[in-house]
Formats: structure tokens, sequence, C-alpha cells
């Protein structure tokens, strides 16, 4: 248990937070959600004992074992997988210490090593370590690769994995999802769900955190309040107390007003003093509620083209990958990699596609081609005259310049056109007045981020290639985004780990796998169960390839094989109508689900208790776990129903 009392936070001559009275319990999955700046990071450092508080108490068990992630990597040669182990750090130590006793042929030590070993789970830590690498992306033949290879995306992920393989009771994740693609971030949410420990996680990623966090705590202008539930219930209960306090703040205005009419009429009349005295004490104890703030959500749009083809680029047999010398091809050299092959695909006028896959698949290898960034092995890239591409990629936000202002940016990119034009537009994203003339120096990701955006939505592009945009944008922003792509008369194509923004603005998918482009006949729910059954058939694959043991397999008489046949037929019987229960439970489940969120969308479920809409939330939260049980049970039993052992 976590417990602040009259708790305050200040950073520098700032007060974050003020006054706070919070208990958090042991086993909450919380979503730490607020405005940039409103002390997110900072209340994690103080949690780490980082940052000391201003006032008030911080109280937490002195035996917490507490794990987050690293800011920073240092460029070790150690092996990657060696550098995961070691968030386990009395693992890491029991490993050391039998090293250095065999070394010293003390065997005395050893032995206690080895027991400590054994007592750790140690002897599998570096098949745990391998695993977690696997979710989070790494292919097998990285693990043994030096720390100090790995670009700064894949660095993070290390310290992601070495969060995770350490023994914890309390989890600080602070935006776990940057730089991850959707099939990690799908692995993350499976493997947080599943987290033992109490788990305070920020994060801008609002299907994300709806899978994952049971509580919500929302820092506002000092203050922090807690809900019960996810995001989308926490947006609902927040809705609806914001109607209702300026319901109440109307109400008593209208009060105050009747109040002081009667006493500015009558205070000066002898008969009716005591009235008017009266009058102005109930004034003086009305309660004071504020107003609500309409925040202002901050928009922007993607110009209208001025030329929009039906046809805009099409890649035509196209074979794609890389090289190790660009100079290779020309001189007849061997192609380092190939990563895709025999594409055929088209983009046409107002087309939103979402490209999905594994990671390392090629999506980014398919975007760099749309874009002519890189050239083909084999195949033709056609684009129309008229193709105006504007192209974000992930490492756009690092390219931006660094000493130069947004103005020097825009200038670089329109070097004839009006100041007073660039500042006006400029303005609509956010950098207005001196803002344009600031440093980028100084910048956050999200600000670096915005302004690479804006660069892009100058050139008034007809075509969007949107390559993970989303990296340190905050919700309101990446809502800004989804309206301003909804709204674009171009066409598209998007990658993203974000799934809310996928879902928003992309009519359909393609899948690159394996080497394939093609389109997917499904949504993002499907996707990821096609995920979870080709990770199920990667296992069986690799439990078939694995080496076994010889051993003699004795011949079994017709008898023995008739009794064998009928014990598949009964379970294959009983597995059947397992199926047939858990659709049944399914669109039982599916229902419940629909008149559920009908009642939590009706403003007025908002007028009873609280704990009635604290109950709905955590029924909600239930259903959908039982949901996704049933779901990856029923897969599981269908795929052994259809594998040739079964048969």
């Amino acid at each position: 248990m976590i417990s602040f009392r009259h708790f305050a936070l200040r950073r520098g001559s700032r007060l974050l937070l003020s006054d706070i009275d919070l208990v958090i319990q042991s086993g909450w999955r919380l979503g730490v959600i607020g405005r940039n700046g409103c002390g997110k990071s900072s209340l994690f450092a103080a949690l780490q004992g980082n940052l000391d508080s201003d006032a008030g108490e911080l109280e937490m068990s002195g035996k917490l074992r507490l794990a987050s992630v690293a800011q920073e990597t240092p460029a070790l040669p150690d092996a990657a997988i060696d550098y995961v182990l070691g968030g386990d750090e009395e693992l890491a130590a029991a490993i050391n210490a039998e090293a250095e006793a065999g070394e010293r042929g003390d065997m005395d030590a050893m032995a206690k090593a080895h027991h400590r070993i054994e007592e750790l789970n140690g002897y599998d830590g570096r098949a745990r370590a391998g695993r977690l690498m696997h979710g989070l992306g790494f292919a097998p033949e990285t693990h043994e690769r030096a720390v100090q290879e790995f670009s700064g995306g894949w660095r993070g992920r290390l310290n992601l994995a070495r969060a995770l393989m350490c023994p914890s009771d309390l989890l600080l994740l602070d935006e776990p999802t940057n730089h991850l693609d959707l099939d990690a971030v799908l692995w993350l949410e499976e493997w947080l769900r599943r987290y033992q420990g109490t788990l305070l996680i920020i994060s801008h990623d609002r299907e994300f955190l709806d899978g994952v966090i049971t509580h919500t705590l929302h820092l506002d202008d000092g203050k922090a309040k807690l809900y019960t539930g996810n995001y989308s219930a926490f947006e609902r209960l927040r809705a609806e107390q914001l109607r209702q306090q300026q319901i109440s703040h109307e109400r008593e205005q209208a009060e105050r007003a009747h109040l002081q009419s009667f006493i500015d009429r009558f205070k000066a009349k002898a008969t009716k003093a005591k009235q008017a005295q009266s009058r102005m004490k109930r004034l003086e104890k009305l309660a004071g509620t504020e107003a609500v703030r309409a925040e202002r959500p901050f928009s922007f749009h993607f110009a209208k083209p001025e030329r929009l083809p039906d046809s805009m680029v099409q890649l035509e047999d196209i074979t794609a990958g890389y090289q190790a010398d660009p100079s290779a091809r020309d001189v007849g050299g061997e192609v380092a990699n190939i990563v895709l092959a025999d594409v055929r695909f088209s983009i046409e006028a107002g087309e939103r596609i979402g490209l999905l896959g594994p990671n390392g698949a090629g999506k980014s290898t398919l975007v760099k081609t749309l874009v002519g960034e890189l050239e083909p092995f084999g195949g033709e890239r056609k684009a129309h005259k008229d193709l105006k591409i504007g192209y974000f990629a992930q490492h756009t936000v690092e390219s931006l310049r660094e000493g130069a202002s947004p103005l020097d940016h825009l200038m670089d990119r329109a070097p004839g056109a009006a100041t007073q034009a660039m500042r006006d537009f400029l303005g609509t994203w956010n950098f207005a007045g001196d803002r344009a003339f600031e440093s980028v120096d100084g910048f956050s990701g999200g600000e670096r981020a915005r302004l690479a955006l804006a660069l892009i939505a100058w050139d008034k592009p007809n075509l969007l290639l949107l390559d993970e945009p989303t990296n340190h944008l905050d919700l309101d922003m990446r809502e800004a985004l989804a309206d301003a792509l909804a709204d674009f008369d171009g066409a598209l194509v998007l990658v993203s780990h974000d799934r809310h923004l996928l879902g928003m603005v992309c009519d359909s998918f393609w899948r690159v796998a394996d080497g394939i482009v093609e389109s997917f006949d499904g949504d993002l729910d499907d996707y990821a169960r096609w995920l979870k059954s080709r990770g199920s058939a990667n296992k069986r694959a690799a439990k078939a390839v694995a080496p076994a043991p010889i051993k003699v397999i004795p011949e079994t008489s017709p008898e023995e094989r008739r009794r064998q046949a009928a014990a598949r037929r009964e379970q294959e019987k009983g597995s059947r109508q397992r199926v047939k229960r858990i659709e049944t439970r399914t669109a039982t489940l599916d229902a419940e689900l629909l008149a559920l969120e009908a009642k939590l969308a009706d403003p007025a479920t908002y007028n009873g208790p609280t704990s009635e809409m604290m109950r709905l939330g955590q029924l909600q939260a239930e259903l959908r776990g039982e949901k996704e049980a049933l779901e990856t049970e029923w897969l599981e039993l269908v795929e052994q129903m259809e594998s040739p052992a079964a048969s």
C-alpha cells in the first residue's frame, strides 16, 4: 500500500501538486494521466526517492521492491541478453558469485551460490530474459549482440525488458509504448495484465490504458483525483462530473443574484433589516462552486491538396530490401537482405490504409519504397506526375536542425514565402508569437513532433505516408491528429502502434508478414487474434524441429489402437462441445457489454450514487476480461482440432 497525506510537490519554484490525500492499494494497475507538465513524471520521481516532497508525507512499505525503466543506456560491450538478465540484481549477483567461486576453486562458496540461484529460479533466468526480448521484438540472432550496437530506440526496449526482468512489488512505467510497434504493444499489454504487483503507468495510448489499468489517477490544476475503471470509464465519469459542476455553479450564481438583489433592495429598511442580514449570512455560506473552464482543444488541419490524381503511386512486382554497400548492386555484389518480394501495391485517391505486421516484417521498408527513398532490387515503382508526398519517418523528429527555430525550419522549406504568412501558419500549430523564434533545442519531444507535422502540412501534400507519428504526442495532440487525418482530402498510409488512431482514420488494412504484402480482411481485434495464432503456430513448429531423445515405441495391438482412437474421438467431442459453450457465452457477454455500454453512455446513470458508477465500471472490466480469456481458449481449441495431430 502507498499512502499520500497532505502531499505537495514542487519543481523549482513551481507547485505541481498540492494537499494530495490518496491511498493506492496493493495489486492495483493505476494509469496516471494529465496534461504535459502537470506532475506525472515528478510523482514517479518522488516514489523512487529522487524528489523530496514540499509538504506532507509519502508512506511506502520499507520492503517494497520497486522496478522502473532507466532513461539512459550506456554503450556497453555486454551481450543484450546479459544486460536484460542483470535486471534481476539478486540473480546476477548469485551467478557472478558462482563464477568467481569457481575461478578460486572455493567449493563451499560455489555450493552456497548454486543453492541461492536455485532459490531464485535462476537456472531458467536466461530463458525468461530471452522470452522478454522476443516479446519486445528482438529477433533470436540479436540476443547476443553487444548493447552498444543497438540504436537509441532499441536500447529503450532493452531497458524496458530489464525492468520487467526485475522481481518487483511496485512497477513504474513512464510511456513504455514509445518506440514499440503494435505487436510489441499487444504483447506488453498482455504481460502487464498478468503482473502480480502494483503497477503505475503513464501513457498517452488510450487503447493500451483501456486494456491494462483497473484505476485512473487524474492530475489536474495541482490536484489528484482517483477513478475506478479504465481510461474510457474515466472519460465518461469526468465528463458527467464537469456537467454536474457547471449545473451547480449556474444554480449557485442564480441564488447569489437573487439574494444580492434582496439585500440591495431592503437592507436600508428597518422592517426588512433582519431578513436582509439573514440573506447576507446565507450568501457568505454559499460553497463557491467554480465554473467549468472550457479548455479549448488543440486542433489543426492539413490543407486541401492542389491536385488529387486518381492513381497516385503503384508498385509492380517489387523486390525490396537493403544491401551492405550502396555500390554493391552496380558491381554485381550480393544483396544483404531481401525483405519483401513480389509486391503489388497501389494507392488511389482517397484511400486510407493502415499497415499491420510483426516487428521487422517490412512495414517501414514498404513505406520507404513508396516514398522513393529506397530503390527496389526488382520491379517498378510508378508515380503520378502530380504526386506530392508528405512523409513522416521514425527519425523525422531527430532530424530537426539544432539551434534553429520553427520559423527557420519553415524558411528553409519555403525561402520565397512571406514571413507573416509563415508566422500565421505556425500560429495554427501552436507556435504563436515568440514561440516561432525559439530554438528547437529546448522543445519537448511532443513539440518537436508537432513542428515536424507542421512542416509536412505546409507543402499541401496529396499523399501522407506516416510511420509511427504518435511517439512523444500526448492524448490531446493524438486526438487532434486523428481529427485532422479524418478530414484530410488526400490519401493516407499509416504505420502506428496506436490502435485508437488506426481505428479512427483507416478504412482498410494491409498485412506485411513473411515477405508478403497482402490485403487483410478484418479489424484490429482480428489482427490481435491472428498474432496469437501465429505465436502458437511458431511454438508448435519449434517443438516439431527440436531434438528429442530416441526412444523405442512398442508396437500396439489392434485393440489398443481402437481404444486410442475412441479416446481421441471422445476428446474431440468434448472440445467441440466446449467450443459451442464458449461461443454461446461469448454471444451473451457481447449482449451484456452492449447493454452496459449503453447504460454508461446514458447521462441519467450519473445522477445516482458514485458507488454505482464505479460498480458498473468494474463490471465492464470483468466482462471484458472474461471475454478475452474465452476467446483465447476458443482459439487454442480450434487450433488443436485443426492440427494434423488431431486428425
